[in-house]
């Protein structure tokens, strides 16, 4: 089995900063590509963030203001999340494509449980 846990969400006001960690345990070969999506209430789930060997993208609305890096011997991906906004709340998920070590041929998506943001005006 493997799981993705997450920690760091919180309540922040506009314009100041907070940073998500997501540690992926269990019986894992090899992990692909790690991100951030996130969910605002009544909208879909959106990409954030995401790194996969040296590359990394980002949505438009976050570019400037979120850094997402990768500790590859910790199996953790990290989401520095500064100059926030209102705009910003929602549900952050981290996700990761992996490789297990009892199924070396397939790669499945995992997430994580879910971390609240909340940016006050």
């Amino acid at each position: 089995q493997v799981q993705l846990l997450e920690s760091g969400g919180g309540l922040v006001q506009a314009g100041g900063s907070l940073r998500l960690a997501c540690a992926a345990s269990g019986s894992i070969f090899s992990i692909n590509a790690m991100g951030w999506y996130r969910q605002a209430p009544g909208k879909q789930r959106e990409l954030v963030a995401r790194v996969s060997g040296g590359d990394t993208n980002y949505a438009d609305s976050v570019k400037g203001r979120f850094t997402i890096s990768r500790d590859y011997a910790k199996n953790t991906v990290y989401l520095q999340m500064n100059s926030l906004k209102p705009e910003d709340t929602a549900v952050y998920y981290c996700n990761a494509a992996i490789i297990t070590a009892q199924a070396r041929d397939f790669l499945t998506v995992y997430w994580g449980q879910g971390a609240q943001v909340t940016v006050s005006s």
